[in-house]
């Protein structure tokens, strides 16, 4: 996946924004709570970070898909082997998941602001 490609998969995501950080990194957030980076290294060294689930972050890990980032590996983020390290649909899938992680985390008073759903009691 093109950074390009990444950037607008994360764009796509209900309320998501972007900011550039730490020298040129476009982190990708939620309610102010990071969900997805990218930048920062080559496309054959692996740019593309996510949060992931406990079980996404075992088996991506120990299928050599990708490695723990580099300061976020205590909460379960992964970085990619590569950016083409995974077929489009199925990134495409993980960002969704991360977004959705974050979601869960954020309060509901900050998810209705957002115009998200609550996990618990449907749309906002």
């Amino acid at each position: 996946m093109t950074p390009k490609s990444f950037e607008t998969r994360c764009l796509r995501l209900p309320a998501a924004t972007k900011v550039v950080q730490w020298e040129g990194t476009s982190v990708f957030k939620v309610g102010g709570k990071m969900f997805a980076l990218s930048g920062g290294y080559t496309a054959e060294t692996g740019g593309y970070m996510f949060k992931v689930s406990n079980m996404a972050y075992a088996m991506l890990i120990e299928h050599g898909l990708a490695r723990p980032a580099p300061y976020l590996a205590r909460a379960k983020w992964v970085q990619l082997v590569s950016n083409n390290a995974l077929p489009d649909a199925q990134l495409t899938a993980y960002l969704a998941q991360a977004h959705g992680l974050i979601v869960a985390k954020l309060t509901i008073k900050k998810r209705k602001e957002l115009g998200l759903a609550s996990p618990h009691t449907g749309p906002a």
